[in-house]
């Protein structure tokens, strides 16, 4: 904090004289200086359709500071973009920018002894890294994020990224026209903001606001409405309230958070990520997040929500709904959330949420009526994966919920994917994808290319997908990632064979490869894990990565 009540770090003394002078240089008035400085992390770049509007967000915040009596800097934050890398190497680079953005916030935060944070972030990656860099700098923090895409139209439908990825495969089967492709091209994503399903950037924005670190609507407001600037404004006056009363983030991100954070995490059918991430961020506030409390909670609470990809709506249908804190007012009808402890409003969740009523039935089901009685993410464990792999049930349609098939191995995406297109899975199916884990990959890419092939070809109720890679929160169907230990790790993954018969039980939390236990053994006794020519930063990303059940964070 800062020297006095009132000032900061800097503005006193004559042994920060060299610093005031360095100010100076910057343009500060002493009236500026006597000021609580307030690090404002943006990650607003060009590349990113979630990020192009975060310059407005930034501006809004710093009004919002300097009303509320601070001094507000800005400085970088790196972001990938997702649907941009996939399919290519790019998304080796995607996962392991977290904790890129973790360190590199951390550095520029303690370096420059801001007395509080505000973080603008909007996508994947950079949401989970500086929720961890907040945990680790432990000063007054709060978050705004760029908001969510409005979704696209096609045909009188509303669509968003998945519906284009689909599209590739339903075109290259023939399913649709030249022109039909090149509408979903055009027309899918709209508008700047994070894609406009219930895909992983919105899961975590939507999670930071159950976390305690974001204001109301931090997760649903679209990206183009003014409400957002609003927030924005509201955000940047909320800090310095924070500041006033020394509430910091391991104030906030406690155990009792991070259970809701899981509650709701299943009730809203959140991005599978939020396994690799909730897990990580909790790992920075020394709290444990293991996958088999996943399932715990996830058998105690309801799937309330049917987002894009598992449904018809879209974040903007969340918005008008009542939003996340309506999710949690239902939530906490079952005595399923933790009401008595402080957020980034300065009050408690039970005052946060009260008042915050169900606008609609159909987009959030009451607790009385769920979607199923159990939450939108299950952990399956077996002889496949010791350490667990994870599903998004509430995108797998029924009749895959139990299925039993013959693999067809891959010992990489691409190869799939040409699979895949040409014709080569076929109904009946186990496409088994490995060496793609956090080591194996390296970095873990999400296989969206495929399983949007397989939904947009037809066999989204006929074939599985595994891996020890990971998906986009944009993926549905029986697709099954994490898969630990992965096979660059020894896993039992790295010894299945072409015709194997595998069973994924998701009812019964299982996955199996169905081999004797004696064949099991000899394979492995004969196994030697593939190696890869890597340099640069994946190279030290490979060694220092920890598994997938563990949130890939760095030892």
């Amino acid at each position: 904090m800062s020297c006095n009540e009132c000032g900061n770090f800097f503005c006193e003394g004559a042994e920060k004289a060299p610093q005031r002078s360095l100010f100076n240089a910057l343009g500060f008035t002493k009236e500026e200086m006597k000021r609580p400085m307030v690090g404002i992390v943006s990650s607003y770049n060009e590349i990113v359709p979630g990020h192009m509007n975060i310059d407005k967000i930034v501006d809004a915040v710093k009004m919002g500071v300097a009303m509320a009596g601070g001094t507000p800097v800005v400085f970088p934050a790196i972001a990938v973009c997702d649907g941009i890398a996939m399919g290519h190497e790019g998304m080796k680079y995607s996962l392991v920018t977290r904790d890129l953005i973790a360190d590199s916030t951390e550095c520029m935060a303690k370096a420059h002894h801001f007395d509080a944070l505000v973080m603008v972030p909007n996508c994947d990656k950079n949401v989970p890294g500086m929720l961890m860099a907040a945990a680790r700098v432990n000063v007054p923090t709060i978050f705004v994020s760029g908001g969510p895409m409005l979704a696209g139209h096609v045909k009188g439908d509303k669509t968003s990224l998945s519906s284009m990825f689909e599209a590739v495969g339903a075109y290259t089967s023939g399913k649709i026209s030249v022109d039909e492709f090149e509408e979903y091209e055009n027309k899918a994503c709209p508008t700047c903001g994070s894609c406009s399903g219930m895909y992983t950037a919105n899961s975590m924005n939507c999670l930071t606001e159950v976390l305690g670190m974001g204001l109301k609507g931090n997760g649903t407001i679209p990206a183009v409405y003014s409400e957002r600037i609003r927030l924005a404004k509201q955000a940047g006056m909320a800090v310095m309230e924070l500041y006033r009363k020394n509430i910091r983030p391991l104030d906030i991100m406690t155990e009792k958070a991070f259970m809701n954070a899981l509650a709701v995490d299943m009730a809203l059918g959140c991005s599978t990520n939020s396994m690799l991430h909730l897990p990580a961020i909790a790992h920075e506030c020394g709290i444990k997040i293991d996958l088999d409390i996943a399932n715990e909670i996830s058998a105690k609470t309801p799937n309330l929500c049917h987002l894009a990809p598992a449904g018809h709506a879209y974040m903007e249908d969340l918005n008008e709904a009542g939003g996340v804190y309506a999710v949690m007012n239902e939530l906490n009808k079952k005595n399923l959330i933790n009401t008595d402890i402080i957020t980034c409003t300065g009050k408690t969740v039970a005052e946060n949420i009260a008042g915050c009523v169900n606008k609609n039935t159909d987009i959030i089901r009451p607790v009385e009526e769920p979607y199923s009685e159990t939450g939108g993410i299950a952990v399956l464990k077996g002889n496949l994966a010791k350490n667990g792999c994870v599903v998004k049930r509430s995108a797998v349609v029924e009749e895959m919920l139990v299925h039993t098939g013959p693999a067809k191995v891959f010992d990489c995406e691409e190869d799939a994917m040409a699979a895949i297109l040409g014709g080569k899975i076929v109904k009946g199916d186990v496409v088994v994808i490995r060496y793609e884990g956090p080591k194996g990959g390296p970095g873990m890419r999400e296989m969206l290319n495929p399983t949007s092939a397989i939904q947009g070809m037809g066999l989204g109720s006929d074939v599985a997908l595994i891996t020890d890679g990971r998906f986009s929160g944009a993926s549905r169907g029986a697709s099954i990632g994490h898969v630990c230990p992965e096979a660059a790790d020894g896993g039992i993954i790295g010894i299945v064979k072409d015709g194997d018969m595998i069973t994924v039980n998701i009812p019964e939390y299982t996955l199996t490869l169905n081999v004797d236990d004696a064949e099991i053994e000899r394979r492995m006794a004969e196994f030697v894990p593939k190696q890869k020519e890597l340099s640069g930063y994946l190279k030290r990303y490979a060694k220092l990565v920890s598994s997938a059940a563990e949130g890939a964070v760095l030892n």
